[in-house]
């Protein structure tokens, strides 16, 4: 086993307190030392580093150093630093970052069976792909609060997460080895981090990649008031990532701040309670809404999301967008969790789209270095649900918002009791089953993979009353793009003594022609869920989307009870629900004319379709979709 300098012994493992201010920098402690007793490689700016053909954890190309330094509340922070081994300490390079809880030197959400400490694994596809120590580039990996070699409670990004995105960019930015430039990468949680960091405009940082993020952290757990099953898994999994220890052959100083949390475990109480409040307008939550709080902010971004995502849904991203004012591009379509790059058993890139890694650095290059770029790439880059890609000069691009009347009905709320799925979501993960943002696609149980939606009941002429209702919209002439965020508003009657139920929303794209049993061929595309709190006006986003509707096809709304597939926790009240004055915003585009660009089909296309296609009884339009002119 390599063995290591020594680091010098000081000071006790302490900060004193720092304060976040608008616009000055974080005042930083001095980062405290402690004895070590295990081999540690000495800081870059003193000495090249540990090389691959020193520790195989190593990236070719890399010389890989630790450091610490200072964030609010007495927290110290560790980084992992992979410099260009060719480089002199004094070399300056521009800094790609990235901050989370997934750079534990023992692995990434748990054990993962290395024989020797060395950096994260995570982001070696971007090292590599993107040639990073090549182009000249530092890597550096942050674990933010609680998690890896950093001290503190994990915060689920709250203002400790964000003050320590702040206090990591501060610290890359003003290092000897650094230019001062400085972007953040990341997918999941340190797609999240990127946001954070668009988010806070601090100083140096000049280009964000988000890849998958949550846009409104509310949103992972609840959706109006209703919790979603890994409201206590998503929770626990946390904390047993921030529980992981250091390896045997770590520093005294990185193994003493692992095991911050685990002496302190009033850390892991508050964590499994702070945020299980299903008020969106809470203190809590407010503090974590990044879509609001991206009002004004400019940093040029570089996001994907997938509109038919089973973990980090499309929720709240027209809305951080439209409040992002600087350079803004994307890569959107019909796939999963997955990473640009990313291929499947078979080599088919998982986004269906070549040259994530050449864009990136184009990207990087323009905005670190100064390069300007010789291929012009598309601002956004899109995907539809028949496989086919445009590019658009932003997102949404041209469109035509209009509201539609989906008249009155009632529903009973007989969705089945899924109150259980928060204990089955706490024992899956206590057996091992992983509930984190990167790992677990809330409602992606077995049984919800196993299950079709539930079909519609009755299109609201019969006079029967069943656990939903559907309106149509008369067939579209031509092929109709439906684009943005739908919004519904309805004024709800409950029986008196009722204070809760809920309410499901579902968008179908229904083909033409009757089936042999007179239904219709639909495939369900968008949906989303709310808690219903008495009689009055309720108001509510579904997912943002984007699905073309074939010439002939029709749009239908279904409104009922949650159908208990799993991705939500649901009591029923078995009690009539009375809509009145139900309204759905909608948004359209005209495909006519779409300006192609190359990609293929993302195989979760063909996955999703197969789940979500079923039979919805037949009915009569009762309103039309404006179809968008170009």
């Amino acid at each position: 086993m390599l063995r290591r300098p020594l680091l010098a012994a000081t000071a006790a493992l302490t900060l004193g307190p720092l304060t976040l201010g608008i616009g000055p920098a974080l005042a930083y402690a001095a980062p405290p030392a402690a004895t070590d007793t295990a081999a540690a490689p000495a800081p870059v700016g003193a000495a090249p580093g540990i090389t691959n053909a020193q520790n195989d954890r190593v990236p070719e190309g890399a010389a890989w150093s630790e450091d610490y330094f200072g964030s609010t509340d007495g927290v110290e922070l560790h980084a992992d630093i992979l410099r260009p081994a060719n480089l002199k300490p004094t070399d300056r390079s521009p800094v790609i970052l990235s901050v989370g809880p997934y750079f534990a030197h023992i692995g990434q959400t748990g054990d993962d069976g290395f024989s020797q400490t060395g950096p994260s694994e995570r982001f070696n596809d971007l090292i590599e792909g993107g040639q990073l120590m090549e182009r000249g580039y530092t890597v550096v990996l942050v674990d933010l609060r609680g998690f890896g070699g950093s001290t503190g409670c994990l915060d689920w990004g709250g203002p400790g997460e964000q003050a320590d995105v702040d206090a990591a960019i501060r610290w890359s930015a003003t290092q000897p080895w650094s230019t001062g430039k400085v972007g953040l990468y990341g997918k999941s949680y340190d797609g999240v981090t990127g946001l954070i960091g668009n988010n806070l405009g601090t100083p140096g940082l000049s280009a964000v990649v988000a890849q998958e993020p949550v846009w409104d952290l509310y949103n992972y757990l609840f959706s109006n008031g209703v919790p979603r099953p890994n409201v206590t898994g998503t929770p626990r999994a946390y904390n047993s990532i921030a529980s992981l220890p250091g390896m045997a052959d770590d520093t005294d100083r990185y193994k003493k701040n692992a095991d911050f949390e685990k002496s302190n475990p009033q850390c892991f109480a508050n964590n499994l309670s702070n945020n299980n409040n299903p008020d969106h307008n809470s203190p809590y939550w407010q503090a974590r809404n990044l879509a609001a709080q991206a009002a004004g902010s400019s940093t040029p971004l570089i996001v994907t999301q997938g509109f038919l995502e089973n973990n980090t849904k499309p929720e709240a991203m027209e809305t951080y967008l439209n409040n992002h004012t600087g350079e803004e591009r994307g890569w959107l379509g019909p796939w999963e969790h997955v990473r640009g790059n990313e291929t499947d058993s078979a080599g088919r890139l998982k986004m269906g789209r070549e040259g994530w890694f050449d864009e990136v650095m184009r990207f990087y290059d323009k905005n670190l270095k100064g390069i300007q770029p010789s291929v012009i790439d598309p601002n956004f880059a899109i995907q539809d649900n028949y496989g086919s890609w445009r590019q658009q000069a932003a997102w949404t691009g041209p469109r035509t918002d209009f509201s539609v009347n989906l008249q009155s009905g009632t529903f009973i709320d007989a969705g089945r009791d899924t109150r259980a799925l928060a204990t089955e979501a706490a024992q899956g993960q206590r057996n091992g089953q992983k509930w984190d943002m990167e790992n677990a696609p809330p409602g992606n149980s077995a049984q919800a993979r196993s299950r079709k939606p539930a079909k519609p009941g009755n299109p609201g002429n019969s006079g029967e009353v069943t656990d939903s209702y559907v309106r149509y919209s008369q067939p579209v002439k031509n092929d109709v793009r439906l684009t943005g965020t739908p919004k519904v508003t309805m004024q709800v009657d409950v029986p008196p003594g009722v204070t809760s139920s809920q309410v499901m929303v579902r968008l179908w794209d229904v083909s033409p022609g009757a089936q042999a049993d007179g239904s219709r061929q639909a495939v369900m595309f968008n949906e989303n869920v709310a808690r219903i709190s008495g009689d009055g006006e309720l108001s509510f986003e579904l997912k943002s989307q984007d699905w073309k509707l074939l010439a002939g096809h029709s749009l239908a709304v279904s409104i009922g009870s949650v159908d208990g597939n799993g991705s939500w926790i649901v009591t029923p009240t078995n009690q009539p629900i009375r809509v009145k004055q139900a309204k759905l915003d909608l948004a359209t585009q005209n495909p006519a004319g779409d300006t192609p660009t190359h990609g293929g089909r993302a195989p979760w296309l063909d996955y999703y379709l197969e789940r979500y296609t079923g039979s919805i009884p037949a009915g009569n339009g009762t309103f039309a979709l404006k179809e968008a002119k170009r």
